[in-house]
Order: structure tokens, then sequence, then C-alpha cells
């Protein structure tokens, strides 16, 4: 489990998180969610040690990550994986290359054992027998599919999703939402999802953080996210015309 507790972080004398007190469950999928502007990737980047809040705890485990020593944190590093909004693939390497690149980074194997992982991961995404092709020829899908084999392959106890979902059709969105949710309660990760997609948040929600303007607004899940009498998450959850006509349903 990760727990934040009364977390602030300032960009010089503006104040973007306010005493943040929430925690992402293992074996979820715990999202962040909110407006362009809200916090929430400011509060990821705190959560893998990008930032650090000038006020307050990040505890894996119960342990104040921004008190680990350097050997410490470079440790539950070795234990994250992270899927970047636009994939971050590196266009010179093949999408095998790609996937055997925290292998490589962080681990003493041998070349059988990480192509064995690898093939297993790319096999994990539905990316059977695309090794040696490269990002460029694969589509939007495909590549988020990577990443997250990529982010997958060096079997992390955590896992960190910038926007999975930017830039797919919804089709495609739904086929990411299911990889995810799948993939972290078959290997109990647990998996924080940033995200403003509204589809996401009503199917694999499994804890929901609303943040709003730097305050931790709500805390629920996608049981009770469309039930919620907090004026502000109904702003932001019906500002769809999907979400409206669900709304008037309910009524």
């Amino acid at each position: 489990m990760i727990e934040l507790i009364n977390v602030s972080k300032y960009f010089g004398e503006r104040q973007v998180l306010k005493s943040i007190n929430t925690c992402f469950e293992d074996g979820k999928v715990n999202l962040i969610i909110g407006r362009s502007g809200s916090g929430k990737t400011v509060m990821m980047k705190n959560l893998i040690g990008l930032l650090a809040p000038e006020e307050g705890e990040i505890l894996y485990n119960g342990r104040n990550f921004n008190q680990f020593t350097d050997k410490e944190k470079e440790s539950i590093r070795s234990e994250m994986g992270m899927v970047f909004q636009g994939s971050a693939l590196f266009d010179s390497m093949t999408i095998e290359e790609n996937v055997m690149f925290p292998l490589t980074m962080l681990t003493n194997q041998g070349y059988d054992e990480k192509i064995e992982r690898v093939n297993f991961c790319l096999k994990r995404v539905d990316l059977e027998g695309s090794n040696q092709l490269y990002p460029a020829e694969l589509s939007g899908g495909m590549k988020k599919r990577a990443a997250i084999a990529r982010a997958i392959a060096c079997n992390p106890r955590y896992l960190f999703c910038d926007e999975p979902n930017s830039g797919l059709d919804p089709k495609t969105s739904l086929l990411i939402d299911e990889l995810i949710i799948d993939i972290t309660h078959e290997f109990n990760i647990t998996t924080v999802v940033n995200t403003h997609d509204i589809n996401s948040v009503i199917t694999i929600g499994e804890t929901i953080s609303f943040i709003y303007q730097g305050n931790l607004e709500w805390r629920g899940n996608k049981d009770n996210v469309l039930t919620s009498d907090n004026e502000k998450l109904n702003d932001f959850i019906f500002a769809q015309p999907l979400t409206q006509r669900i709304r008037e349903k309910m009524k």
C-alpha cells in the first residue's frame, strides 16, 4: 500500500497540493482524477520520487519514501513500472529492445533469461511476434500495449500509468483499461492511474481520488462515483453528454 499523509507541494509561493491524505491499495486499480491543472500529475511525480513534498509523508508499506537512503530509493524504484502518456518508446530500438531495456538496466539476467521474459510480456499484452518491429510500425494502441509490456518487464510491485488512454479511440481505450485491470489482479500490483477518461473512471476505478485545485475533494470508487452529492465531482463527472444521459436514466 502507498499512503499520502498531509502531503503538500509548492512551486515558489504557489501551493499545488494542499495537505493531501489518501491511499493506493495493493492489488487494485487506483485512479487519480481531476481537471487539467488540478495537481494530479504533480501528485504522481511525488509518488515516484521525481518531486519531493515540502510537507507530509509518502509511505510505502509504512515507510517514509522521502527519508529513504539513496540505496533504499534505488531499491524501491526498481519495483516500479511506468507507462508514460506518450508511451515514450525508444524510436531507434525494436519492440524487443524496448521491453528488454529495464531488464538490462536493473537486473543481472543473462540474454536467454531476458528474452524469455520479453516474450512472456509481449504475449501477455497480445503483441506476440512483434519483437523486431519498430515503434513507428505500430498503431497507437499497440504502442501503449508495448509500453505496458516494458513497464511490467521487471515484475513490479507498483505500476504507474499517466493518461494511458490519451489519444486513443474509445474501443482501444477499453482494451487498454481491460489490460490494466487484468494485469493488476493477476500479479497483485498496486496500480496508480492518472486519468480524465470518464469511461475508465466508471469501469476500472476500484479506488478513486478526485483532486480539485490541489485539494483531495472526494474519495470513493466506481460503484459510488455516479451517486455522490459532491458538487465539484459531479461537475467533472457529468460534463460529458454520455454521463449526462446516464444521470437522466438514474433519476
